[in-house]
């Protein structure tokens, strides 16, 4: 089934378990159309095409708080259409989606869940359109709640959890997850809970020896005080693989943001975990570009930030550097961002780290070191002009390869009204590489409009 279909099928089943009041939410969109111009569109080290592409697309964030029906979903859709026909046109989805539907108040909800995106084929190849695929995974299932007492409460959760590529067979699988926890308050800001998960994962193309189990254990600690904000998960894995090998680790997670002053804010985010593609979307949807923050929804602006052509493709999606397959490993991630404004100043800082340790096949072994950087500036009231600077450093440890990608570019970008914006981008992107016919330079220039609801 295309991954449109299973996107579109996903969400009819999410509104058809609505009842009619859940319509009663927030929903704001926009709508944006552009011009892109790419001298190298292929990403090729000795044989350049130019294309002209033409991009239109609508972005939405939906919230819903009722007492009997609670959402918040945030899409792109977009669709790219290759002007000097150098490739097919494409039609491209991002999705990170949530809704609940209290069944029998504090006794029984159903929860579903659908994260789409856009991922490379082949990570080893350049990020050319024909080496781009969707993606989807869909969470449904319900939840029993029970209460402990006035500060105490637990929950059993069962899921359904289907992931599913367009291309690479090896994504596509059913899981099954069962689910106990308790939460205790200690304070209206503050709670922590201890909890138990069983999954079982069954791959639909790979042979049987490939399908495991995944037990967890772990306690986790929030708050969300006015300036700092916590969420803290520590506790171990245990996978046992239908081939009779077991393995075990640790299991941490964290997420911290701190606002010392009105123009200062800092986030820190780091895991360490045993993790494939498909559990690191559920666990982190932000990795498709949309996603959530600890106070509600993010807004969405397909030009924000650092400009279009900063995000990945050149506009409103940008495509994830995961490696799409079945296999599962061991991963290390720390990821940290300062931003910092003033009446006419903006700032943002981001460095990273990954490290990613395969048990199968280990040609992904690969470490990586990352930095982004950008710089606003409010030329008029309603002028902007911003800098952006990214450097990637990727290094695979089995094979010998190096990658260095580097990215710099402007964006002015002006607010006519409430409604209307236009965007200019022209971004640069060098790729060093060891690996034969990896290497490429790439020119971007893009002109795009925006209407906001």
């Amino acid at each position: 089934m295309p991954a449109s279909s299973r996107l579109t099928r996903a969400i009819v089943l999410g509104l058809a378990s609505a009842p009619a009041a859940a319509f009663g939410g927030t929903l704001d969109y926009t709508l944006y159309a552009g011009l892109e111009h790419s001298n190298n569109i292929a990403l090729s080290s000795d044989q350049p095409l130019s294309e002209n592409v033409l991009t239109p697309g609508a972005t939405f964030q939906y919230l819903q708080t009722g007492s009997t029906f609670q959402a918040n979903v945030l899409g792109t859709f977009e669709y790219r259409k290759y002007l000097n026909n150098h490739f097919s046109s494409q039609a491209q989805t991002e999705l990170a989606g949530q809704g609940n539907w209290t069944i029998a108040p504090d006794r029984l909800d159903l929860s579903i869940e659908d994260y789409a995106g856009v991922q490379p084929v082949d990570q080893l190849a350049s990020n050319s359109p024909g080496n781009q695929q969707q993606t989807n995974v869909l969470v449904v299932g319900p939840t029993l709640r029970m209460r402990f007492g006035e500060a105490a409460r637990g929950q059993v959760e069962l899921r359904y959890i289907n992931s599913y590529a367009s291309k690479t067979d090896d994504f596509d699988s059913s899981r099954g997850l069962a689910a106990f926890r308790v939460y205790r308050d200690l304070s209206p800001l503050e709670q922590v809970s201890a909890n138990v998960e069983f999954q079982r994962i069954d791959f639909s193309n790979q042979p049987s020896d490939a399908n495991y189990d995944r037990k967890e254990a772990f306690v986790r600690y929030t708050s969300t005080l006015a300036r700092f904000d916590a969420d803290v998960l520590v506790g171990g894995t245990r996978l046992s693989f239908d081939s009779g090998r077991d393995l075990s680790a640790p299991l941490a997670r964290l997420r911290i943001g701190w606002q010392p002053t009105p123009r200062n804010a800092f986030t820190l985010s780091g895991v360490y975990q045993y993790a494939d593609a498909a559990q690191d979307v559920i666990t982190a949807p932000g990795v498709y570009g949309v996603g959530t923050t600890s106070d509600g929804v993010q807004p969405i602006d397909p030009f924000a930030g650092t400009g279009g052509l900063g995000r990945g493709n050149g506009t409103g999606i940008g495509v994830g550097s995961a490696v799409i397959g079945s296999q599962v490993y061991k991963e290390r991630r720390l990821d940290a961002t300062w931003n910092w404004r003033s009446e006419r100043l903006t700032l943002t800082v981001a460095p990273g780290f990954s490290k990613l340790r395969y048990i199968g096949d280990r040609t992904f072994d690969q470490t990586d070191h990352g930095l982004s950087v950008g710089l606003g500036y409010r030329l008029q009231p309603t002028l902007t002009l911003t800098g952006f600077a990214t450097l990637d450093r990727l290094t695979y440890d089995r094979i010998d390869r190096k990658d260095t990608t580097v990215r710099l570019g402007l964006d002015l970008g002006q607010q006519w009204n409430r409604h209307w914006s236009w965007h200019a981008t022209v971004a640069r992107e060098r790729r060093n590489s060891d690996a034969v016919g990896q290497d490429y330079r790439e020119t971007r220039f893009f002109i795009g409009v925006v209407y906001r609801r």
